[in-house]
């Protein structure tokens, strides 16, 4: 999941304001006076075209039949992203595969940092997003800001790593995304590295994955994974904010009156992906279900957030929705904790996070622990969902320059479980 688009640049805020004939005072809207989300459905549908990035036909899916999962399809040169000065980035389209191991495309970018190498070639982070949308348009590679912008994302490159960013099958590509699937979200992260290195020469080959909200979920399905593929370059997970518990979420969010619960439609969505017999009838009522085709269709988050800013409390989710197959396969399918990770795993909370509860992520680090991961488990008091990701930066950026150079990750499992 993911909260406000806060991150969007000033510039491109600007130019959104002006769409929707807004006064903006003075010259410059600063970053700190920038609106956190959007006040209005037009202003949103202004922020997203502002933002857009055209999509050709690179993202249509070519024969994956003489391809294998980890080959780049194709490549070009990532032009119109909002980057730090003197670093450049890739498109790649390569092949993946989907949760139940059907062959899908998939595409993604590759930033690098500005000037040149080290010897031994750009040290890598592996980014996985927060929630963007679901419809094909969402895709952070179809975005200037590509959907993180100053949060987190830049300042990696900015620090002189590289960057395999995915977009997960289905954003960009025109298979529908598998959305909060860690599988297949997992494995579209995976198979970034093997194509980015066709594509990028100069990257380094040692690893590490950082995921934020939905991204959170796919690292840590990453390092879950890693405990059977073994990957000699693999040196860790970042797990940021992850939708660790599904139901307390959901659940959550359904309640009269929640501010997200515009994240059901995407649930919905999802589910039926998975589910095809799965309506999304047969689980969302009420406003929820009346902004389900457009949420899922017309706009990305920032559409999504807007499509409910004045929609009327009242009951989203039927009752007993929680025990239909589709829902029981969501919340098995979505479990985390359940075998040790691979590596060492670094995961933060936000103790003021109002998308993925604090409590009951703590509890899922509390079995992973027991269940044997190497873990360090670190809240920030205060911090929200996003500020979680975009101020916890520094100490994700430390923890990484200490992977890649070999030192060992101290658990702190003892003094979590107490």
């Amino acid at each position: 999941m993911h909260q406000p688009k806060h991150r969007i640049s000033t510039t491109l805020r600007i130019a959104a304001v002006a769409a929707v004939g807004l006064c903006v005072f003075g010259s410059m809207l600063s970053a700190a006076d920038e609106p956190a989300m959007p006040k209005s459905l037009d202003e949103a549908i202004a922020m997203e075209r502002a933002d857009a990035l055209p999509r050709t036909a690179f993202y249509d899916t070519p024969s994956l039949a003489s391809s294998k999962p980890g080959d780049l399809l194709r490549q070009e040169p990532g032009i119109g992203f909002a980057l730090p000065s003197g670093a450049t980035a890739v498109r790649i389209l390569y092949h993946s595969l989907s949760a139940d191991g059907a062959d899908v495309a998939t595409s993604g970018v590759v930033l690098i940092p500005a000037g040149s190498p080290p010897a031994d070639g750009w040290p890598v982070i592996v980014w996985a997003h927060g929630t963007s949308g679901v419809a094909r348009q969402c895709a952070p590679s179809l975005q200037k800001d590509m959907e993180y912008g100053e949060e987190g994302l830049m300042p990696m490159v900015r620090a002189r790593f590289a960057v395999i960013a995915t977009d997960y099958h289905g954003l960009g590509t025109q298979s529908p995304h598998e959305y909060l699937n860690k599988t297949a979200q997992g494995r579209d992260v995976i198979y970034s590295i093997p194509a980015a290195h066709a594509a990028v020469p100069s990257l380094a080959r040692p690893w590490v994955v950082i995921g934020h909200s939905q991204g959170g979920l796919a690292a840590w399905s990453v390092a879950e994974m890693q405990a059977k593929l073994h990957d000699p370059y693999y040196r860790g997970a970042i797990s940021v904010a992850p939708a660790a518990d599904l139901t307390s979420i959901i659940m959550g969010m359904g309640k009269p009156g929640s501010s997200a619960a515009y994240y059901l439609g995407y649930m919905a969505y999802g589910m039926h992906v998975r589910t095809p017999s799965f309506k999304p009838s047969d689980m969302l009522t009420g406003e929820a279900l009346k902004r389900y085709a457009d949420v899922t269709t017309k706009g990305c988050w920032n559409y999504a957030y807007a499509a409910f800013i004045n929609a009327p409390a009242g009951a989203v989710l039927k009752p007993g929705w929680d025990q239909l197959p589709a829902a029981i396969r969501l919340f098995k399918e979505g479990e985390l904790a359940q075998a040790p990770a691979a590596g060492p795993l670094l995961v933060i909370a936000g103790e003021a996070d109002e998308s993925v509860p604090f409590a009951p992520l703590r509890a899922v680090a509390e079995q992973a622990c027991r269940n044997g991961s190497a873990l360090t488990f670190r809240s920030y008091p205060g911090l929200d969902h996003d500020p979680t990701m975009d101020k916890s930066t520094p100490d994700q950026l430390a923890w990484v320059r200490d992977r890649l150079a070999g030192k060992p990750s101290p658990s702190n499992c003892a003094s979590l479980a107490k």
